[in-house]
């Protein structure tokens, strides 16, 4: 009898544990809350309720040149010349056969007079270019800039859309060359005279003031497209972002002039040139005080950040002490100092507590301490565990060791 009632109590149990996950599982089983996606508004959608905004205050306005529409017959013939060049047998074999040779220069050609110019209005617009120097406003490039950096070795580095060019390979006055001869709305050449003006402004170097920038460059009433002829306003000043700040933006904008304009205002003097509060600039003042008179045509800008040859720059050139930023990181979440910690090595634990500059000046001079300023540091030891620690306590014991074998914290000064 006890037998038997055992065996039923352990069958009860079997199938109480079998059924005990289905009710875990129906318990604790996925709900939604709120409205379904798909029906509820999304985040976005949310905060664009709560933060209305006036669709044509907020409109973006083209302040360019417009692109006149190919005529039909013009592209009925392309798709025409496309058509052809698919079913043509004789290339198909060459492209089978890799013997298909492509004329780079010629496809670089069709490519800025068909796509460059929408491609660097999208980048410009993902570095935020238009934003920061015309706010609402925009242009589409139509005039192509080719700007190059020459430097000491006669390698030139170009100046594309985006790229990265250090302060020491952009200490000098780039070249610049571009189509002046060529209507921008038509894009065919003009018997008259073409008159230009350049500027180069960084709109992140000017630390003291937001929504302002500083001029590196002024060239204006540039005729037919001959830098060399045109007239410098403001002498050409190389970037100098400062240490600490990362990377900022050098932008080129290229105006078309209907005549010639006087521009006297902005001239600088020599001794004036490096002078940086006088080269303070805003793209878009400018721009509203001669809209009538000039046309954004060209654009191009790279980024450029701090590299060493810039302190002699601030000191020989700016006469100005070189500025150093650092990110004030959030102060992380420490528990309170305990009088005994225990189980906790003192000198980590404390150090914790302490001022990380502190922490920091002290390893470096104890590292220039057993530096010889003329020899070098003391030559490691050969078999650092071989050699004896007496006499000292166990956690100086274990930092010289720790020292010695170049593990731990001494690899971080």
């Amino acid at each position: 009898m006890a037998f038997s009632s055992y065996i039923i109590k352990s069958q009860l149990q079997r199938s109480i544990n079998g059924i005990t996950p289905l009710l875990s599982i129906i318990r604790n089983g996925h709900t939604i809350r709120g409205k379904r996606p798909g029906v509820a508004r999304t985040l976005e959608q949310r905060l664009r309720e709560e933060n209305p905004q006036d669709a044509e205050l907020t409109a973006r306005v083209d302040i360019g040149f417009p692109k006149l529409r190919a005529p039909k017959s013009h592209r009925q013939e392309r798709m025409q010349h496309l058509k052809v060049q698919r079913k043509s047998v004789e290339l198909e074999k060459k492209a089978r056969n890799h013997t298909l040779l492509i004329n780079l220069d010629d496809v670089s050609k069709e490519y800025v007079q068909l796509n460059r110019a929408y491609d660097v209005r999208i980048i410009a617009d993902h570095y935020g270019v238009y934003k920061d120097l015309f706010d609402l406003a925009y242009f589409i490039p139509r005039v192509n800039l080719d700007i190059q950096y020459q430097l000491d070795n006669g390698i030139n580095i170009p100046v594309y859309n985006g790229n990265v060019i250090k302060p020491l390979e952009a200490r000098k006055m780039p070249s610049v060359q571009f189509d002046g001869k060529t209507d921008p709305i038509t894009g065919k050449p003009t018997s008259s005279e073409n008159l230009w003006c350049l500027l180069a402004t960084n709109p992140d170097s000017y630390p003291a003031a937001q929504n302002k920038e500083i001029v590196h460059w002024f060239i204006a009433n540039i005729p037919n497209g001959e830098v060399s002829k045109g007239e410098v306003l403001i002498d050409y000043l190389q970037p100098f972002p400062p240490k600490g700040i990362g990377f900022q933006r050098f932008v080129f904008v290229l105006y078309k002039q209907k005549k010639k304009i006087d521009f006297n205002s902005f001239k600088m003097d020599k001794m004036s040139n490096n002078h940086l509060e006088k080269r303070t600039f805003k793209t878009l003042d400018f721009y509203r005080q001669y809209q009538d008179e000039i046309t954004p045509a060209g654009l191009a800008f790279y980024q450029t950040d701090y590299d060493n040859s810039l302190t002699k720059f601030y000191h020989e050139v700016l006469n100005m002490k070189e500025p150093i930023y650092e990110y004030d990181f959030p102060d992380i979440y420490m528990a309170d100092q305990k009088q005994f910690p225990l189980k906790r090595p003192f000198n980590t634990y404390m150090d914790r507590y302490r001022d990380i500059k502190q922490v920091n000046k002290e390893f470096l001079e104890r590292k220039l301490a057993k530096t010889h300023p003329f020899d070098g540091p003391e030559p490691p030891l050969r078999y650092p565990n071989a050699q004896p620690l007496r006499n000292i306590p166990s956690w100086l014991r274990t930092e010289i060791r720790k020292e010695r074998l170049k593990i731990g914290r001494i690899n971080d000064y």
